[in-house]
């Protein structure tokens, strides 16, 4: 590790939107993703010295964050019931621009795909990860994680209608 702990930390600071943001994707719930985003930043704070320098630090971060919340899924024990999350009764009863509405609309049918296709979408298409990173974040092969994109983006399509989000 050549990089400083003290520049290292500061770059994790750095991706803290992009970790909410996908932690949001994968969990669904706000808190639960500030959870993530928390185990995540101290997992990857107690163990800076197996950050290999010359990786991508979000690519890092990114697998931490999934394999901590494997963690907790596991933990937790698989829930028999979806709940829709808490942002989606925020606004009952008042007038909601059509962005809003298409995000809503997004997040939902986000919701419906299965985790291994949700968190494959967020990684590619939400945060931006070249599929080579994006499956060793994963710790799939590349053609696994293309097949997962697919079927998601395919299912996603479905869900949303021919594409045609404008309010």
């Amino acid at each position: 590790m050549s990089q400083s702990p003290l520049a290292l930390r500061a770059e994790i600071a750095a991706l803290l939107p992009r970790l909410r943001r996908f932690a949001r994707s994968v969990t669904h719930h706000r808190e639960d993703a500030d959870d993530l985003v928390q185990i995540a930043v101290e997992r990857a704070l107690k163990h800076l010295d197996h950050w290999q320098d010359g990786t991508r630090l979000d690519s890092w971060l990114f697998r931490i964050m999934k394999n901590a919340w494997i963690d907790e899924v596991r933990a937790r024990g698989r829930r028999d019931e979806v709940l829709a999350p808490e942002e989606a009764g925020e606004h009952v009863g008042h007038s909601e621009t059509g962005s809003r509405d298409i995000r809503l609309s997004i997040e939902k049918a986000m919701a419906h795909l299965p985790e291994e296709q949700r968190i494959a979408v967020s990684l590619v298409l939400v945060e931006g990860l070249p599929y080579k990173e994006a499956a060793e974040v994963l710790d799939i092969p590349i053609g696994t994680l293309t097949s997962r994109l697919a079927r998601g983006r395919d299912a996603l399509q479905a869900m949303l209608g021919d594409g045609d989000l404008t309010p």
